[in-house]
């Protein structure tokens, strides 16, 4: 049999009898076992049994055929990132994590649907659940996919827009999108990620704003981008535009604030004003969905599953070996 390919012949009372033919079940049996767990070939089994080979080929066809032996064919790649989920959610003290074979050439939208797919569908969102999605490159690529249907939910944004002219930054379209997607209602945030002091101030006072910003302390869940350190970025938002101690600190980012390796908050110039989700209130959601991919995604990964800023993590393979690695690495 292939390497890949695992049979066994029933034996289990558990399971339903398998079928009959045109042969009696135990001459069926005993061919089957001899072939398949005594490794005898067809001339012996004929000479066991006092019958041809051309029979016993058909006895071993009819086994397979009702059932008698079962034939299972195993993708060694799902049982190997079966296998990393298992260990992410051991050393990183995940509550879940969804792996996809890392393929060379795969948009990341079309590599992290599926398994993103999957995080969403066990969160058990129902109608009138708010459900959290942030900003970022690999967020808005997987919003485009296809997702599963979440009628009824209500999709907000983690943080306010930037001024940046990437679609990956404006959390109003991917809010659309996302809400789009799942079949749910998006709520939108009409306001800038970092305002000048006069106008947060009237913000807070904004019905609506306040509407959104309640829903960040009690979403059941979020999907959420992970950002890199500023030095392993191509687009830098203009709020992290600092410079010196801070700007070195920041390893990554969730929600527009950024961390340092050990996951706490990095303070620099106007954070005071954000319009976001606090790191803090992370860690309250239900079920908080990462997703990233890519080597500079693993030090922002480390340090907030360290600091409990999520609890699901949707990678791909390449990503997840390298992640372990470095926590295994970690003093």
């Amino acid at each position: 049999m292939p390497g890949n390919a695992r049979w066994a012949v029933t034996q289990d009372k558990t399971v339903p009898p398998p079928e009959h033919g045109r042969f009696a079940p135990g001459m069926v049996y005993r061919a089957a076992r001899m072939y398949y767990l005594e490794d005898a070939n067809q001339a012996q089994i004929a000479a066991q049994l006092g019958t041809s080979r051309p029979t016993v080929s058909r006895l071993l066809a009819e086994a397979r055929a009702t059932g008698v032996v079962r034939i299972q064919v195993v993708d060694p790649e799902e049982h190997s990132t079966a296998d990393l989920e298992a260990e992410l959610r051991a050393t990183l003290g995940l509550r879940a994590a969804y792996v996809a074979p890392s393929a060379a050439g795969v948009p990341v939208g079309r590599l992290l649907a599926e398994p993103a797919g999957h995080a969403l569908s066990a969160a058990g969102l129902v109608p009138g659940d708010a459900l959290l999605v942030s900003s970022g490159v690999t967020v808005h690529a997987v919003v485009q996919q296809h997702l599963p249907d979440l009628r009824g939910v209500l999709v907000y944004p983690t943080s306010g827009g930037v001024d940046e002219p990437e679609s990956a930054y404006q959390t109003n379209e991917i809010t659309r999108a996302l809400a789009l997607k799942v079949s749910g209602t998006p709520v939108m945030l009409y306001a800038p990620a970092v305002p000048g002091p006069a106008l947060r101030e009237a913000l807070m006072e904004d019905d609506h704003t306040v509407r959104v910003m309640e829903a960040w302390h009690t979403a059941r869940a979020a999907l959420l981008g992970v950002g890199a350190s500023l030095a392993d970025r191509s687009l830098i938002p203009s709020v992290f535009s600092v410079a010196g101690p801070e700007r070195s600190a920041i390893v990554g980012d969730m929600c527009m604030r950024p961390f340092d390796a050990g996951g706490d908050p990095v303070v620099i110039p106007g954070i005071e004003r954000l319009v976001s989700m606090e790191l803090a209130d992370l860690r309250r959601l239900e079920h908080s969905i990462a997703l990233a991919v890519g080597e500079a995604k693993v030090a922002p990964l480390l340090a907030a599953a360290g600091a409990g800023y999520y609890n699901t993590l949707v990678t791909d393979s390449d990503t997840a070996v390298a992640l372990l690695a470095a926590a295994r690495a970690e003093p």
